[in-house]
């Protein structure tokens, strides 16, 4: 029998629970631009729930209601089942961690941890006692007596998320926090700000329009686009049933090839391309319509042999291939100059690899590997 520690965490499958955050028909305006357009939206206690979209899409305007920087035009925000409406930001249980840290850099470590705290209503015996839980949760013990320049940007941004936790608030935002890193510290960083969320409990919503990032950290992801939530769901469930193609075309890549579809039994029968055989792919659409299939390159199986087991196959010649050191994408051209991608993993050296530059190949995939959109 399952212990309860092994139950998967999905607050939002429980008809029961009771949300942290509410958007209820928020709607945004600047003037005569709409930055959000009636967006209703639940977060959950203890998520790490991610706004991503490219910029100008509404999600820092959104994390800016929470913050109480910005009043919806129309609509309501609640938290822990308050309105916000009329609480200013310096009374909500929220804090707010920016790009830039805005650490005090005539302050110490020690001091800008406690910085908060001493304008709080904690007593002056118990600040110590936090600071140094906050020290040790951030592994920054041995950095307390230093100011933020003599520190790197990784502990820097370790210093900004525990002054930002110190004061204990029911939500913390994060606003493009890891943007300033290198690419392998702001890997590293994305695992340690996991296990601190899960070991402080403490919900966080992250504005990012880095998907790879979104998909790390998050419980879930809403994908946004012009002010509108297209798509809110698991990181799994995004990439492998997108919505659409938008949401389909954002998240890492893939093959897109509009055409139509007729329904026989529980696949769809799409005619996609003059002279190529149709794609065959299970779907719950009931009736024949335009769509898109969609499919990762990951899916794609490339092979020198005709492939006599999978359901679509096709015929082309390599036109270009992206070495990834782990991974190679393989940019295969069909006879109509449509260009399909598929990716394999590299495990042979790269001298030795089965397929080089205008080789004639077959790609194939089965009829469970793909999606079809309708929007």
């Amino acid at each position: 029998m399952a212990s309860s520690a092994d139950k998967v965490f999905a607050p939002w499958e429980d008809a029961y629970e009771q949300p942290l955050i509410r958007f209820k028909n928020v709607t945004k305006r600047f003037g005569d631009f709409t930055a959000i357009d009636d967006i209703t939206l639940d977060i959950y206690t203890r998520e790490f729930f991610a706004l991503l979209g490219p910029s100008g899409c509404g999600k820092t305007t959104l994390m800016r209601m929470l913050a109480g920087f910005e009043k919806p035009t129309t609509g309501s925000t609640t938290l822990d089942n308050k309105d916000l409406a009329n609480v200013p930001a310096n009374r909500r249980p929220v804090n707010m961690m920016f790009q830039s840290y805005a650490l005090f850099p005539h302050l110490s470590v020690y001091d800008n941890i406690a910085f908060g705290l001493k304008r709080s209503k904690m007593p002056k015996g118990e600040i110590p006692d936090r600071v140094e839980e906050m020290l040790r949760l951030t592994r920054l013990q041995k950095f307390a007596k230093r100011k933020p320049h003599q520190i790197s940007g990784g502990q820097r941004q370790r210093v900004a998320l525990a002054r930002s936790l110190a004061k204990a608030p029911k939500l913390l935002l994060l606003d493009e926090p890891l943007g300033a890193l290198d690419k392998k510290l702001r890997q590293d960083t994305q695992f340690e700000l996991m296990d601190i969320q899960e070991k402080t409990g403490t919900t966080f919503v992250i504005v990012t329009h880095d998907q790879e990032e979104a998909m790390t950290v998050a419980s879930r992801v809403a994908v946004m686009d012009a002010g509108v939530i297209v798509q809110v769901a698991t990181p799994g469930a995004i990439y492998e049933t997108p919505n659409s193609v938008y949401v389909a075309d954002f998240i890492g890549d893939v093959n897109l090839m509009p055409g139509y579809a007729k329904i026989s039994g529980s696949r769809a029968v799409i005619t996609w391309a003059e002279g190529q055989p149709p794609i065959y792919s299970k779907t719950d659409l009931t009736a024949g319509t335009k769509c898109t299939f969609a499919i990762r390159p990951e899916k794609v199986s490339i092979s020198e042999e005709e492939p006599g087991e999978d359901v679509n196959k096709v015929q082309g010649k390599v036109l270009d291939i992206a070495y990834l050191g782990n991974l190679s994408t393989y940019h295969v051209e069909l006879p109509d100059g449509k260009v399909i991608k598929a990716q394999v993993a590299n495990e042979r050296r790269i001298a030795n690899r089965r397929f080089t530059w205008e080789d004639p190949v077959w790609l194939s995939w089965t009829d469970t590997a793909g999606v079809v959109l309708t929007k």
